[in-house]
């Protein structure tokens, strides 16, 4: 597919890829029209988006569903986050499978015990590490196009340090992976160290009030990272947004004294590509009164 191709293009270019990340269409939809070049499918935000904290509730068909509407509505390369796989080794066969037939260009994978928790939560626990090997050896050998690119993540610097997650990094890169993921790093140093002790390309996660200092683009890029993900920001901005109106409309029943802070009604519409939608409409009428004028 055109998205895997691009975004394994990108990972071997000298640049640094900055992927945010998303949770429905319409959120994907304003991060293509904003000239990113690839975005991320978080769980924990699509699990949000459902109600529920990132605990490693929701399903794999409920990821793939959302994967596969977003995948056809924007022309950039999405990288899903598939959690723990949904399950042991022949359970990521599926996963893999699935999105896949999903049309995504990338998947992540951790170590994570299943159900797992967000990264940056307490009380992480992960698999023994022959257990990963065998999630990723599975995940290699179900995938049916190499440039659908796995993304192996690490959540053991967090229970047993940086030198074990140094190491199975490592591992992980070994058996194949395409990118690693040490996920929270606590420190400026550890971040700047992991990129010399990996040899693979590195996914570094950079948002707002998480255990890992926030970095700029250009130092990341200096320090040996490929990608930075920045998962959840769309979402929380957007919260807080939809908080405030809500206040206002719960006051004043309208949205009047703020509505120079709201999309205008044709920049909705735009978004979601009305006027393409209405000039099929207007051409298939028009097709339509041809044939009845001819019966």
């Amino acid at each position: 597919m055109v998205g895997m191709a691009k975004l394994s293009d990108l990972l071997r270019s000298d640049d640094i890829i900055v992927v945010p990340g998303i949770y429905d269409t319409l959120s994907a939809l304003i991060i293509e029209r904003a000239g990113f070049e690839a975005i991320y499918l978080s769980g924990g935000a699509v699990a949000r988006s459902m109600g529920f904290p990132d605990l490693g509730l929701i399903t794999l068909t409920e990821m793939v569903q959302r994967a596969r509407e977003i995948a056809q509505s924007v022309n950039l390369p999405l990288i899903a986050d598939a959690d723990t796989g949904y399950g042991n080794a022949i359970n990521v066969m599926r996963t893999m499978q699935e999105f896949e037939r999903a049309g995504v260009a990338a998947i992540q994978l951790e170590d994570q015990v299943t159900p797992k928790k967000c990264g940056h939560y307490h009380n992480i626990r992960v698999l023994p590490e022959e257990l990963m090997v065998g999630k990723l050896q599975a995940a290699l050998e179900a995938r049916s196009d190499h440039d659908l690119l796995i993304v192996a993540r690490t959540d053991s610097l967090s229970t047993h340090g940086f030198d074990e997650a140094i190491r199975r990094a490592n591992l992980y890169a070994d058996v194949g992976a395409d990118v690693i993921f040490v996920e929270a790093p606590q420190t400026r140093e550890q971040l700047r160290q992991i990129p010399q002790l990996v040899q693979a390309p590195l996914l570094v996660n950079m948002f707002q009030g998480g255990k890992t200092p926030l970095v700029s683009v250009e130092e990341l890029h200096q320090m040996g990272y490929k990608m930075v993900i920045i998962p959840s920001d769309l979402q929380r901005a957007a919260i807080k947004a939809m908080q405030e109106v809500a206040s206002v409309l719960r006051k004043d029943g309208n949205s009047a004294s703020i509505s120079e802070r709201l999309v205008t009604f044709t920049e909705r519409e735009e978004l979601v590509d009305l006027p393409k939608f209405q000039q099929l409409d207007r051409r298939f009428v028009h097709l339509d009164q041809e044939k009845g004028s001819s019966d």
